[in-house]
């Protein structure tokens, strides 16, 4: 990882030069008015984070836009983990010159670090062509779309994350599956009795706090009341109460069970999309993960009798929320065909296109308005009827808007395996990260 953050900090310094070069908006293309093709058509060069049927959905699409706009020629690469951001290569491709048009990621934080750093091309005038009306996407994305007031995502789609448990290890313990754990100290002390340990041994944990989506930097922190970062100041905000609480308690885990035990026990789980995965063979009672988390389970475990529930919170923390875990579009700053960009991107969140896929994994539609093409509502669907609620919560939102969010990620996640595997004070750690995180935003602030 800091390999990772040595060459993202290499490669800006030639972005810089580069964007030095681009000059203002006045040099881009508008977007073409209304429904027709004008404008849209040539070569368009896609770059895409996944592959599966992910990536099948994907070349659905792409093959409806060209129904609709004919003259145009994708290129479409598929470009793991996050669409090139983490390993170097989208920036690479902006500093020599020759970037893709259009690049949808999964890391929205790193996405906006691009805009905040001048990698990114402003969206406002070719949106300002269009039929697009801000004020139909619900106001929880407003926040990522922005930088200073400028617009420079565009959201596809989001998840949010939920505790899953498994009804019939609840039932086995003693616990009530309708009364899933709401606190922190809740879900301890359910995790204890579903966890089984003989003679140093494990053999099932109810709970193992940096499994699935807790091994995210930003989620756990987000869930105690940690805010990151503080946008109107530019300041970061790690060395803070939420987060030292949040390491302490994870660190609970750590000491009752033994890091390396636990890290052993785990050493042969399988994947979210994998028959391996701890909690459907019952290795793991709960785990916290998104939405499309219901998708791998019912094809890997369709017998798991499970439900889900909003992520256990401490006092003071964020009660029923998540971090969104926002899909992001971005033009970078040189692409060649931002028109033909603008208009794959309105098509590929139309709400009837995106409900083909929202139909698969119960992701949320950007927009305010109903879609009765999405099944789940309608079929009355338990796992999307709490991603709702969460969704809709004003708890829930985008951590971390800012420049060194990456860097930030690394950070957090190397002194969380330091508190863990070292039993280290986060105190001091904290301080430390804080301060040379906001050196970096300083002086990329310049």
């Amino acid at each position: 990882m800091k390999k990772q953050v040595t060459v993202l900090l290499s490669l800006l310094v030639g972005l810089s030069l580069v964007l030095a070069g681009c000059g203002g908006g006045s040099t881009e293309p508008a977007a073409s008015g209304g429904k027709s093709s004008q404008g849209a058509g040539g070569s368009l060069t896609y770059w895409y984070p996944w592959g599966g049927d992910s990536e099948k959905w994907d070349q659905w699409r792409m093959d409806e836009f060209k129904k609709e706009y004919p003259d145009v020629n994708f290129n479409a690469t598929y470009v793991p983990p996050d669409g090139g951001i983490s390993n170097g290569k989208l920036l690479a491709a902006i500093s020599g010159g020759n970037p893709p048009d259009v690049v949808i990621t999964n890391e929205y934080a790193s996405a906006y670090a691009l805009a905040a750093q001048g990698a990114l091309m402003p969206l406002d005038d070719l949106l300002a062509d269009t039929d697009f009306k801000e004020d139909e996407i619900l106001d929880a994305y407003r926040d990522v779309m922005k930088v200073d007031g400028t617009t420079y995502l565009f959201p596809e789609d989001s998840n949010v994350n939920l505790l899953y448990y498994n009804v019939d290890l609840f039932i086995e313990a003693g616990l009530d599956p309708d009364e899933p754990p709401t606190t922190i100290e809740e879900l301890d002390a359910a995790a204890e009795r579903l966890s089984q340990v003989e003679d140093n041994k494990i053999s099932r944990l109810g709970f193992i706090p940096w499994l699935d989506a807790g091994d995210e930097a930003f989620m756990w922190g987000y869930i105690f009341g940690a805010d990151f970062y503080d946008v109107s100041d530019k300041k970061v905000v790690l060395d803070d109460p939420h987060m030292v609480d949040m390491l302490n308690w994870m660190n609970t885990y750590a000491r009752k069970y033994n890091p390396e035990k636990i890290k052993s026990f785990s050493s042969g789980f399988g994947g979210a999309f994998s028959p391996d995965h701890p909690f459907f063979s019952g290795k793991v009672a709960m785990t916290v993960n998104g939405n499309w988390f219901a998708n791998a389970l019912k094809e890997y475990a369709p017998n798991l009798n499970y439900r889900v529930a909003a992520i256990p919170a401490p006092q003071g923390g964020r009660a029923n929320s998540s971090n969104f875990g926002t899909n992001i579009f971005m033009i970078p700053k040189g692409a060649k065909n931002p028109e033909a960009a603008m208009r794959f991107i309105l098509f590929g969140v139309n709400p009837e296109v995106m409900a083909d896929n929202i139909n698969i994994w119960r992701s949320l539609s950007i927009y305010k308005a109903p879609n009765d093409a999405i099944k789940w509502d309608k079929e009355g669907d338990a796992v999307y009827k709490i991603v709702r609620e969460i969704a809709s919560s004003p708890n829930s939102g985008h951590p971390a808007l800012t420049i060194v969010a990456k860097e930030m990620s690394n950070e957090i996640t190397l002194l969380r395996d330091n508190v863990i595997y070292n039993n280290s004070d986060p105190k001091p750690l904290l301080q430390n990260a804080e301060k040379k995180l906001q050196a970096e935003v300083d002086k990329q602030s310049k």
